[in-house]
C-alpha cells in the first residue's frame, strides 16, 4: 500500500489544505487558487522525492527547510517561458517608439521569476533614452522572487545565454557594462533599479494598484481554475490604459476571456494585444 492509499479523501483534503495555508501564511505563496489536480499530484511527487511518508511530514519539511521549499515551488508552480531575443527586438524597435510619445511609461511585469528579464527591459528603456520617465513594476506571489529581483543577482553560468539574447535583441553596448561580479554570481548595476518597484501581488486575491501602458503577464493563467482566470483577466483589463499593450506568456490566449472583444491582437508571434475599449 502506497502512502496515499492509506489516506481517506477527507483526511487527504484536510492535510493538503493545511499545507497550502501554511505555505501562504509564512512565505506568501498562494497555491490554493491553482488547478486542484496538478497541485495535488505534485504534492505527492514531492512527498516521494523528499522521502517523507505523509502530507503533514512534507509540511514540516517545507516549513523548516528553505532548500526543500524552493524545490517544491519549482515543481508545483506553473512553468514560465522566457522572453526571446525576438521579443526584446519587438519591445525595443516597435513598442518603445509608441511609448516615447507618452509623458510617462508604466510597465507591469506580472511574475518576476527571471531577474534577467526585468533588468533587460530596464536596459532597453535606458538605451532608447526613455528610462528617466519610466517605471517598471515587477510583482510575484513569491516574496523570495521579488527579493531576488530587487537584489539583481543572477548566476554567471547563464551569462552566455543572456549575452546572446541581449545582442540578438538589438543591444547597443555590451551586457557587461550593466553588471559586476565574479565567481558564481553577477549583480546588475543599482542604477537600473532606481525606476523599479518590486512587490508581492497575487492576481487571484489582490486588486489593481495602478494604470499601465504595458502589462507583460508572465504567469500562465491556464493553470488557474476558470473563476480565477476570469478574475485575473479582469485585474489586467482594469490595470491597462486604453490602447495599452498586454503581453501573455506562451500558450495563453484571450479566446475564453469575457473581455476578448476589448482587445485586438497586435502580434501573434509574441502574443501581444492592444486594449481598444
Amino acid at each position: 500500500m502506497t502512502p496515499r492509499e492509506k489516506y481517506t479523501p477527507e483526511l487527504e483534503n484536510l492535510e493538503i489544505e493545511l499545507l497550502l495555508q501554511a505555505i501562504e501564511r509564512l512565505h506568501g505563496v498562494g497555491l490554493q487558487e491553482h488547478a486542484a489536480v496538478p497541485v495535488r499530484r505534485r504534492i505527492w511527487e514531492a512527498i516521494k522525492k523528499e522521502k517523507v511518508g505523509t502530507v503533514s511530514g512534507l509540511q514540516e519539511r517545507l516549513l523548516h527547510d528553505e532548500e526543500a521549499l524552493n524545490r517544491f515551488l519549482k515543481t508545483v508552480l506553473p512553468p514560465v517561458f522566457p522572453f526571446s531575443a525576438e521579443f526584446f527586438r519587438k519591445f525595443r524597435f516597435d513598442l518603445i517608439p509608441v511609448f516615447r510619445t507618452y509623458p510617462f511609461i508604466r510597465i507591469w511585469q506580472v511574475g518576476c521569476n527571471s531577474v534577467f528579464e526585468t533588468y533587460a527591459l530596464a536596459i532597453i528603456l535606458m538605451e532608447e533614452g526613455v528610462y528617466e520617465k519610466s517605471v517598471i513594476y515587477s510583482t510575484d506571489v513569491n516574496d523570495t522572487l521579488t527579493q531576488r529581483g530587487f537584489d539583481g543577482i543572477f548566476p554567471l553560468s547563464q551569462l552566455p545565454n543572456y549575452e546572446n539574447t541581449y545582442e540578438k535583441g538589438g543591444g547597443r553596448a555590451s551586457l557587461s557594462k550593466y553588471f559586476s561580479g565574479g565567481g558564481e554570481h553577477g549583480m546588475f548595476d543599482s542604477i537600473l533599479r532606481r525606476n523599479m518597484v518590486f512587490s508581492q501581488h497575487n492576481l487571484a486575491t489582490d486588486g489593481s494598484f495602478n494604470e499601465f501602458n504595458a502589462i507583460f503577464c508572465r504567469n500562465p493563467l491556464k493553470f488557474y481554475d476558470r473563476n480565477i482566470q476570469e478574475r485575473a483577466h479582469g485585474i489586467l483589463y482594469e490595470s491597462l490604459a486604453l490602447f495599452g499593450i498586454l503581453g501573455l506568456t506562451q500558450g495563453e490566449c484571450l479566446e475564453n476571456s469575457a473581455r476578448k472583444d476589448c482587445y485586438v491582437q497586435l502580434d501573434a508571434d509574441h502574443n501581444l494585444y492592444r486594449k481598444t475599449s
